[in-house]
């Protein structure tokens, strides 16, 4: 059962239920939809980034190119210099390695509706607060596109709509080099492409769901589709699809991690034109109020419903493993909100037995973690931990009960948690600050 709870006097709204609070706390200066949003920090704060999207008139004519950023220990929002492009655009992608901040892709509206992707790969750099010289240009405008890093070194580019339709591509940024090279492209069909889908890179697969289909009616999308990265040679990618429930689709969704478990936050159920106005005639769309998620070892979704988490997102900050943030959206009657909303899951991830839901099996906590970590588990546990090289940096064997690990010794930065009992196995995103 979901409580809410008026925190009176200021002003924040906070609304919990069993895996998941959500709170409004603060405010951007405009309201601003279909924005590009990303985490970054500065000597290990935290802030939130937005960049372009839509404002309140859902018109052609409110396409913008502003940016905010949001600094999570003052509650303050600072306006950015816009993004250097010529043209407002909505759509974008954003995503950070190290201390820069890649904003890709996107789209612009002319008067007459005309629309045209954008090809420009802009960089801002999180430590200066500024922007630098725009990377290399995308080979292939992209909008509405998936974004995901794989190894805090490469950034993957996947589908998306150019000018007239949905593309297979799969581009891959090198930001070391500023190069682009070419993934193996998606299936030439409306199962893979996608418009409007998101997903992440976990391990070494691309997870993507959702979207709609370059096809009349821009049909909404229901398939989970799987990329299997050769770490050897990045470029090599297999490609898999798998559908986990007939009757769960999404459209616009944010997408993030939470340990082991693979998160799509809001959205809607049915897709629409920027304007919130649904592509099958039927008015106005709903937000779909909901955290969809599923572990990387198991093929059933599950769902929670929250009040008022908007739908229209491109992307959500992920301050640490538990923690993320989302700015603007669509909400209720399609109104763009000027809302930040702070998301916040369990510090402990929790491993279970498909079909024995109430069974703990293994807890990690703290993530982020510092100089110790706690290891809880209901049965005698092998455990390793690596970096995002593959490179195992601890390797221990655990009877029953909590134990701890030190972790001092080891860089800031991913790691990965290897676990395997009686019960299972899993495979855990580490941070290390």
């Amino acid at each position: 059962m979901k409580t809410i709870i008026f925190l009176i006097g200021i002003f924040i709204f906070h609304f919990t239920n069993a895996q998941l609070s959500i709170q409004e706390i603060a405010n951007l200066p405009v309201s601003v939809s279909n924005n590009a949003v990303c985490e970054g920090f500065i000597n290990n704060q935290p802030f939130v980034f937005s960049f372009a999207g839509i404002d309140s008139t859902k018109n052609y004519a409110g396409l913008h190119l502003k940016a905010f950023r949001y600094d999570v220990q003052t509650n303050n929002v600072m306006t950015l210099p816009d993004l250097p492009d010529t043209l407002g655009k909505i759509a974008c992608a954003a995503s950070r390695v190290g201390d820069t901040i890649y904003i890709s892709g996107g789209y612009h509206v002319f008067s007459n509706g005309n629309e045209v992707s954008s090809n420009r790969m802009h960089r801002f750099d999180i430590s200066t607060n500024s922007y630098l010289s725009d990377g290399n240009n995308i080979p292939v405008a992209t909008d509405d596109h998936v974004q995901a890093v794989w190894r805090d070194s490469l950034i993957y580019l996947i589908t998306g709509w150019n000018n007239t339709g949905n593309i297979p591509n799969v581009q891959i940024y090198n930001p070391y080099f500023n190069s682009w090279m070419q993934g193996t492209a998606l299936p030439n069909n409306n199962i893979y492409k996608s418009f409007g889908a998101s997903g992440m890179i976990y391990g070494d697969t691309i997870y993507y769901f959702g979207g709609a289909k370059s096809s009349f009616g821009f049909g909404i999308q229901n398939q989970l589709r799987k990329g299997i990265i050769n770490p050897n040679d990045p470029t090599d990618i297999t490609w898999s699809f798998e559908v986990p429930d007939d009757n769960i689709n999404g459209y616009r969704m944010a997408a993030t991690t939470v340990g082991s478990t693979l998160h799509w936050i809001g959205g809607s159920n049915i897709t629409y034109n920027y304007n919130g106005i649904a592509y099958n005639g039927s008015g106005g769309v709903p937000t779909s109020n909901r955290d969809l998620f599923i572990s990387v070892e198991s093929i059933h979704w599950s769902e929670n419903f929250l009040t008022e988490i908007p739908m229209d997102l491109r992307g959500i900050a992920n301050v640490s493993d538990s923690v993320k943030y989302i700015m603007g959206g669509m909400i209720a009657n399609q109104e763009v909100t000027n809302k930040i909303y702070k998301l916040e899951w369990d510090l402990t991830f929790l491993t279970q037995n498909e079909g024995n839901s109430n069974s703990i099996q293994v807890q990690f906590y703290p993530n982020p973690v510092s100089d110790k970590l706690f290891v809880k588990s209901n049965n005698s546990l092998n455990l390793e931990i690596c970096n995002t090289l593959g490179q195992v940096v601890f390797k221990g064997q655990f009877p029953k009960g909590t134990h701890s690990i030190y972790t001092g010794h080891l860089s800031e930065g991913i790691y990965y948690l290897r676990s395997e009992s009686a019960n299972g196995s899993s495979n855990q995103k580490l941070i290390k600050r």
